[in-house]
């Protein structure tokens, strides 16, 4: 991996580079320390066995069979980086001077089931706290939970709202996992499903089972989703929606049309279609490869449609001096369209190992308006649980994210303009590159111990600042 540093500052290596030597050697002792040697004088082996791998992963049980659903969680994320060289820095630049900071996600999920095809939920969720630099300056920022706009109220607010129909196509049944958006164990083997009211894009596109919990596994915006996939969402990560699924024996297929936001990034989103709307497709596959079928390709197709400027107008605008700088929202009230692309694979491999890729293209003319400031991006990632020290609950894992945006959009960086995250002032261009490591110790029940550690080259796309390194402890809590 690359360091950047100006050796005229100083002869030493980075500090960056210390802590990030340091952070690897924690993360690689982490799993032979909790690891199983020998149990305490005062502890029967089958007593530290149960400590460590207790298979109750929620502090309560939930029940298989009663109509109702109840379930929370909360998740505690600190995190700290040390001060890192920039030449420069600008409105929205991530500050180089050493920083901490925490953030805290706690909901409430509750869910009924009517009839054996149809289930409702509500979900009550509260977010506190706040991210480095106020989540700015970085396109894959570092904590998946913060929410971007710290004006928004501390309260408790509505996350989803929704209902679930089922319609059955055949007589063959296939079991399921319970959970708090799916209460029925089993289901047609094909069949349709409806949900609508308010939900996340998220939940239920783009997702693989080994990049997409940040409360479990990374923490990463651009590593637990495909940062080109400018999903419909408000500033907090959910939208109205109505989204069909047809599920057959090895494939399946799902559309879903959502409300945008009235601007980019806003916290209100627009209910008449006719001005902003957005529809979402993915086709998932489970192809028999070397005779079994653990192998996952997702096709992802979004196109949106909202009131977005185009980076070359407002390119154009400044050098004729219609604007002091390139401004992005300095155009009339207009619908513009922005679609783009995703692949998504993941494969499950012998002895709990899993690995995944994506990648993802937006046409990058329009701004980048709902989740992060990215036009290319391809990911690769893998995890393991951890039965060989003993620890079946634990997991550990490792990825890579290269992340990009279109020349028209380096130029209005460059040039001085402002997006709702990225903004130093100029621009030096270079892919923003970042690694991330975690391991995710199961403690007891639902209580979860995860130290994170991850590092960014080229922080928003430029040469002249970084590289950032970002440490996190993660407390998660599953009742």
């Amino acid at each position: 991996m690359k360091f950047n540093f100006n050796i005229e500052r100083s002869t030493s290596p980075p500090r960056s580079g210390r802590w990030l030597a340091l952070g690897l050697i924690w993360l690689a002792w982490l799993p032979a320390a909790l690891g199983q040697s020998a149990p305490a004088q005062n502890q029967s082996a089958s007593e530290v066995s149960l400590l460590a791998d207790d298979p109750v992963v929620t502090m309560f049980p939930h029940s298989e069979t009663a109509p109702y659903w109840i379930s929370g969680q909360t998740n505690i994320i600190f995190q700290y980086k040390p001060s890192f060289h920039a030449k420069y820095s600008g409105t929205n630049s991530i500050r180089p001077e050493a920083q901490n900071a925490t953030s805290n996600v706690s909901t409430l999920f509750l869910g009924y089931q009517l009839r054996k095809t149809t289930e409702v939920f509500f979900d009550l969720e509260e977010a506190s706290g706040g991210g480095l630099s106020d989540a700015l300056g970085l396109a894959g920022f570092v904590d998946l939970d913060v929410v971007r706009n710290p004006l928004l109220s501390k309260a408790p607010y509505m996350a989803r709202a929704m209902v679930r129909q089922v319609i059955p196509l055949s007589d063959q049944r296939v079991e399921v996992e319970r959970g708090p958006f799916a209460l029925a164990t089993e289901v047609p083997l094909r069949r349709i499903e409806i949900r609508a009211g308010k939900f996340g894009i998220a939940d239920f596109f783009d997702n693989n089972a080994a990049g997409s919990d940040s409360h479990f596994q990374f923490m990463n915006w651009t590593v637990d989703n495909n940062g080109a996939y400018d999903y419909a969402a408000d500033t907090r990560g959910y939208t109205f929606g109505v989204m069909t699924t047809y599920y057959d024996r090895n494939w399946s297929v799902q559309f879903a049309e959502a409300l945008m936001p009235k601007v980019a990034n806003g916290p209100v989103l627009v209910w008449n279609l006719h001005q902003a709307r957005a529809e979402n497709l993915e086709l998932q596959l489970h192809p028999k490869l070397f005779g079994s079928r653990t192998t996952t390709i997702r096709l992802l197709n979004f196109v949106n449609h909202a009131n977005m400027g185009v980076y070359r107008d407002a390119i154009n605008n400044f050098l004729a001096r219609r604007t002091p700088t390139p401004e992005i929202d300095a155009h009339p009230l207009r619908t513009t369209i922005k679609y783009g692309f995703g692949v998504n694979l993941e494969k499950i491999f012998a002895h709990n190992w899993r690995g995944f890729a994506r990648w993802g293209w937006n046409e990058g003319q329009h701004e980048s308006y709902a989740y992060t400031e990215v036009d290319q991006t391809w990911a690769l990632g893998a995890d393991v649980a951890g039965d060989r020290w003993h620890r079946k609950l634990d997991r550990v894992g490792a990825a890579f994210v290269s992340n990009g945006i279109s020349a028209d959009h380096q130029r209005y960086l460059q040039l001085g303009g402002l997006g709702f995250l990225l903004g130093d002032g100029g621009l030096n261009y270079g892919r923003e590159n970042i690694f991330e490591g975690y391991y995710n110790a199961h403690v007891w029940r639902g209580l979860f111990f995860s130290p994170n550690l991850q590092h960014i080259n080229n922080p928003g796309y430029n040469r002249d600042r970084g590289p950032v390194l970002v440490g996190s402890v993660r407390f998660h809590l599953e009742f």
